[in-house]
């Protein structure tokens, strides 16, 4: 698994240290670069008490799957790792984990953030949130 879309709630740190002792060769990867997602209890300064996040099945993964393998090939990397929650999410509940596996630093640093912009911008996730006077979907994302 390089990408995966989940229903229910992970925890990212395990995630991490089971994807790198499952998955990188030992030794090869100097940095490590992760970026976690979680949801915040505000937005437009409107308190959230929810979030359904939907997704194009198929559609998103391999488009998540395009821009890590574009990661890894533009930045030299031993591996990528992308996690992403769908399905009805709360304040505190992490969404996305973004990771990059380097022989040095800046690589893993420049791609984990450039994958994250990426997928903020342009993976096809939609999000409806729970208000305290009703709900709404979201029509963009918070800047990076």
């Amino acid at each position: 698994m390089t990408v995966e879309i989940r229903e229910r709630p992970f925890d990212p740190w395990q995630t991490v240290s089971e994807y790198r002792s499952t998955r990188l060769a030992s030794g090869k990867s100097g940095a490590s670069a992760v970026f976690v997602g979680t949801m915040r209890d505000f937005n437009e300064g409107d308190e959230v008490q929810a979030m359904v996040l939907e997704h194009y099945p198929g559609m998103t993964e391999q488009q998540l799957e395009d821009m890590r393998s574009e990661a890894v090939s533009k930045h030299e990397l031993e591996d990528a790792l992308v996690v992403h929650r769908v399905g009805t999410i709360y304040p505190g509940d992490d969404i996305v984990l973004v990771a990059a596996f380097s022989a040095h630093r800046k690589e893993a640093l420049a791609a984990c953030r450039e994958m994250m912009e990426t997928l903020k911008s342009t993976a096809p996730f939609w999000k409806k949130e729970t208000l305290a006077d009703g709900e709404r979907w979201v029509e963009r994302n918070t800047p990076g």
